[in-house]
């Protein structure tokens, strides 16, 4: 009786070790998996390009009545500058 519970408890040990092992490993894959995540950067230039469009719309709509005269000045020296260059047009 006494060699049985000797022996059940040396099996008891060897499972606990096991048990332990086996969390050991299963938070190292964790851990790997939690890193490989956090340096995952997939979509992150999507998100990046959205806000800046959305950044220079905000922008074009705050200056927009300035854009446009600046817009309208350059285009009228364009047609100036090409009656210039073509005077038979």
């Amino acid at each position: 009786m006494k060699s049985q519970m000797i022996r059940v408890k040396s099996q008891m040990i060897r499972v606990k070790n096991q048990m332990i092992g086996v969390r050991g490993q299963m938070s190292e894959v964790v851990k790997n998996k939690a890193a490989a995540l956090w340096k995952e950067e997939d979509g992150l230039g999507t998100l990046e390009l959205i806000l800046i469009i959305g950044v220079i719309i905000i922008i074009a709509l705050i200056f927009k009545n300035e854009i446009t005269r600046l817009i309208t000045s350059l285009l009228t020296k364009v047609d100036t500058k090409s009656n210039d260059f073509f005077p038979g047009k």
